[in-house]
């Protein structure tokens, strides 16, 4: 262990704590408040002995002053008078008067209010007439440090509630490269740095999938590392990469993986953290941010959701509360133009909402490259799934590739998600290991909410949710083009009373008539109902909204519909037309017809089919309401083999 110390010392890394040396504590402005309040409430408490008890009534006065007790009156600022008694009619064995903190010289034994000042004067010239040997005089007092505290105080209160406050507002300072100079740093870019000193680093090894994002911010940090390599032949390097995707599918992992790899300063910060309520801030925080970026070059920046500064100006500008976000904006697109490839400084941002974004900020010269980080597919899923499953305790029967075609659709995220919820599932469940199991009850409880086994249902809504489930897993069985049924649950999930699980095939190109088989099929729960009971409720509302949404997007985005033709309403570059719509109000009836009669076509052929098999429709309900859960093994059971399975590709039982 010595030698160990020693080495470890001689490589410049600390000594492990031993106790003895203590981390200094931080100066805070607070203990300045709190010694100051102390010190004046000490002041007030202590500047003296308490008047209460020395004051005297009037008549008191008179009788000391009839027996000849009183040996000098000093009369204070013409209201208070301070009585001294002589010496030889003090009480000998009276209490000590002590002195207050701040008081000096002889202290009255006793205090009288005047009142009047004549008839005070008065009295005591016709004692001193009787032979009452009496001395008064006047005196004028000013209490210097009550009067100073009284005009300064208020100042100080609102001195400090000012800088408390503008501390808060500014985030105190901390947590930006400009920390610690509270308001005076408010300008200071907030962006944190990782160097190359940190041991914790995020590199391409940890970014599972996304290998056409990687090739291309891989050009970036080989720039970075290797300059002359480009330089020499006269190319330049993108200033700026935009990454634009879908939330979760790992564009923020990405620039970290960049910063891991290219070893050179790296500033990271979001696009709020430019937003402030001061006007002028947040185009200072650019200027502090590419200055320090210029000072530590070769660099890189990275600004995550830009659309909070890069959204378009001009737009919904009618109050002018936009104003500090566009001057924020203009800053950024002149520090962008201002440095060049000399600078080697990179900035990398990341959006999902690239359609907002100023058409200068994406310009050439600016963000040059714009990658594409889509939703992984099931090879990217499969090694994303291996990356999160490392940490966890797996039993023999987990299947990467298994998992993989369950989550169809998922995100970076939302696939971490699942093994996190599997690994609590199964800890909640006492075992020692995560199984298969878990991870399907993940699944679930990701896509359909937490399960309500305990929700009171009517057997006769119990048994409409039956039997609406079972046309949709009759429907998808029968349907050429609908997606591969897993299991159906009448178990209430969420907001549901009941579910469907499908495996949707991953379709580059879909055609209309896969359009029109998931629609019929998905209208098959509320065509049961009406089969089997002759009536229709409202448990279809989410089917409703689903199929209306499919059949607008076939004939105002697809043009698969041939009454409209072959035109599209759908607009890529995100420019809103406002309150106007891009198509005459002849055109908007024809329109809503079209969609009417989609629908109603497939709602008419959907439920002649499962009026053909309605006795296996009632086989496949009373199932349901036995188990509550049924697979696939279930349907092939009830319904017979897929007369599609040779066609479909091999899918997963669950």
């Amino acid at each position: 262990m010595d030698k160990n110390n020693i080495d470890n010392s001689k490589k410049g890394m600390k000594k492990p704590d031993t106790g003895n040396n203590k981390s200094p504590m931080k100066f805070n402005i607070s203990w300045i408040y709190f010694a100051i309040f102390t010190t004046l409430f000490f002041l007030m408490m202590n500047s003296g002995d308490s008047n209460d008890e020395k004051i005297i009534s009037y008549n008191k006065f008179e009788e000391l002053l009839d027996h000849g007790k009183i040996k000098e009156v000093v009369i204070e600022n013409k209201q208070l008078a301070d009585i001294f008694i002589a010496d030889a009619a003090k009480d000998k064995k009276g209490k000590k008067k002590e002195k207050g903190f701040f008081q000096s010289g002889p202290q009255p034994d006793y205090i009288v209010e005047i009142g009047n000042l004549e008839l005070f004067e008065k009295k005591l010239d016709e004692a001193r007439a009787k032979g009452i040997p009496v001395e008064y005089k006047f005196k004028t007092t000013t209490d210097y440090f009550m009067a100073f505290l009284m005009q300064v105080l208020p100042w100080i209160l609102i001195i400090g509630f000012w800088l408390y406050m503008m501390k808060r507002m500014s985030g105190g300072g901390a947590g930006g490269s400009g920390g610690g100079g509270g308001i005076f740093s408010i300008g200071k870019s907030r962006a944190q740095l990782y160097d190359t000193k940190k041991k914790e680093k995020t590199t391409f090894k940890d970014v599972a999938g996304l290998e056409g994002a990687k090739e291309e911010v891989k050009e970036i940090v080989d720039f970075l590392k290797n300059t002359e390599k480009y330089t020499k032949l006269g190319g330049k390097i993108p200033k700026g990469v935009l990454l634009v995707g879908p939330p979760g599918t790992g564009k923020t992992l990405l620039a970290k993986a960049v910063a891991g790899e290219a070893k050179v300063p790296f500033f990271s910060l979001s696009g709020s953290d430019f937003v402030e309520m001061f006007v002028g801030v947040g185009a200072s925080r650019v200027r502090d941010l590419f200055k320090k970026a210029k000072e530590k070059s070769p660099s890189i920046i990275f600004i995550d959701e830009i659309d909070a500064i890069g959204r378009a100006r001009g737009k919904n500008n009618m109050t002018g509360s936009n104003d500090e976000r566009e001057s924020t904006l203009n800053q950024l697109l002149t520090e962008m133009d201002g440095f060049g490839s000399q600078d080697n400084v990179i900035i990398i941002a990341a959006t999902n909402r690239a359609d907002v974004l100023d058409k200068a900020l994406l310009r050439a010269g600016r963000f040059d490259r714009q990658i594409f980080v889509d939703l992984p597919d099931l090879n990217e899923r499969k090694e994303i799934f291996e990356v999160h499953l490392k940490p966890l305790k797996l039993s023999n029967d987990v299947d990467v590739d298994f998992l993989a075609k369950q989550t169809p659709g998922f995100s970076g995220a939302d696939i971490a998600n699942v093994c996190n919820e599997a690994a609590l599932i199964a800890a909640r469940k006492a075992k020692e290991q995560v199984d298969k199991q878990d991870f399907l009850d993940a699944v679930d409880r990701i896509i359909g909410g937490l399960e309500k086994k305990n929700k009171i249902i009517k057997p006769a809504e119990k048994r409409r949710v039956a039997h609406h489930e079972a046309g949709h897993a009759t429907a998808s069985w029968l349907l050429e083009h609908a997606h591969p049924l897993v299991k159906v649950t009448i178990v209430p999930r969420g907001q549901s009373l009941g579910a469907a699980w499908y495996l949707p095939e991953e379709r580059v190109l879909v055609e209309k008539e896969q359009m029109l088989d998931e629609m019929a099929a998905t209208l098959a729960g509320r065509a049961a109902e009406e089969v089997i009971f002759g009536n229709i409720s409202t448990g279809a509302l989410n089917d409703l909204e689903k199929v209306t949404k499919q059949a607008r997007a076939m004939v105002t985005v697809y043009g698969l519909n041939e009454k409209i033709g072959n035109l599209t309403y759908y607009d890529s570059s995100g420019e809103a037309y406002g309150f106007t719509k891009p198509y005459s109000e002849k055109t908007a009836e024809i329109i809503d017809q079209e969609i009417s009669k989609i629908i109603e076509e497939q709602y008419v052929r959907v439920k002649k089919i499962l009026s053909e098999n309605k006795e296996k429709l009632i086989n496949l309900a009373n199932r349901l309401l036995e188990k509550e859960v049924i697979f696939k093994e279930d349907l092939e059971r009830i319904l017979g083999k897929r007369p599609f399975d040779e066609e479909e590709k091999e899918t997963p039982e669950a």
